[in-house]
């Protein structure tokens, strides 16, 4: 049987994942890691959560575009699999509230998913929090009366002024106030938006609830895309 191939890491660990599905679980992708993956394993299908983009160059469309035109489905979600997702549709299945915020907002930023995290060896432990997950708090916290909403507006824009590898909701609060309390306050309200629509992709890959796969256009492999993948000791 053909196996199922889940890349992921700070969002959510390969040992949760295994809990939800039976599959190979891998690194964040990035650039050459679809194309290596297929070669390798031969998936019958490809999820997508996690991406990195900083010490490598980050996951191609153009590979993604390569399995799709080789019969596999590539679903994404959460983080690095939601942007491309959106940016590929409709020949791309995106899943969860993630996905859907970039299909609605074309230049939404990159980085609202973006987190630093650490190495394999550490389980890929995040180590920030994703804008995405903080908005998603701190509307909830709103909602509850936890804060007020010009509360809501100061600690939102405290949190998209930070970079992301130095974006936490401690530093939000102490960028906006100063105030212990509220930091405890939020963390108790704290929503994991990345690791929900993670592991509703996860649950879809179990049940193969794929869409119907978009007819694609015929792949042209271009030189650029060759030498990319020659660069990444990858044949074609």
């Amino acid at each position: 049987m053909r196996p199922k191939l889940v890349f992921t890491g700070p969002t959510v660990s390969h040992a949760d994942a295994l809990k939800v599905v039976d599959a190979v679980c891998l690194p964040p992708a990035v650039q050459g890691s679809i194309v290596s993956a297929v070669q390798r394993f031969d998936p019958s299908a490809i999820l997508v959560i996690d991406g990195g983009f900083q010490a490598e160059p980050a996951v191609r469309h153009k590979e993604i575009l390569w399995a799709l035109s080789r019969g596999i489905h590539v679903v994404g979600a959460a983080s690095m699999g939601a942007l491309r997702a959106a940016e590929l549709f409709p020949h791309m299945q995106g899943v969860g509230l993630i996905y859907r915020w970039y299909r609605r907002f074309a230049f939404a930023p990159d980085d609202a998913v973006a987190v630093l995290h650490g190495p394999a060896e550490v389980n890929f432990a995040q180590l920030t929090h994703a804008l995405i997950d903080l908005r998603r708090t701190l509307r909830a916290a709103c909602r509850r009366g936890v804060i007020s909403p010009e509360q809501q507006a100061r600690l939102g824009r405290a949190a998209q002024a930070v970079n992301f590898r130095e974006r936490t909701l401690a530093r939000m609060v102490r960028d906006a106030y100063d105030v212990e309390k509220l930091c405890r306050e939020l963390g108790a309200a704290f929503v994991q938006q990345k690791k929900q629509d993670a592991l509703l992709a996860l649950e879809l890959l179990r049940e193969q609830a794929f869409e119907k796969a978009h007819p694609l256009p015929e792949l042209q492999l271009t030189s650029a895309f060759s030498k990319d993948m020659d660069d990444a000791g990858l044949a074609l």
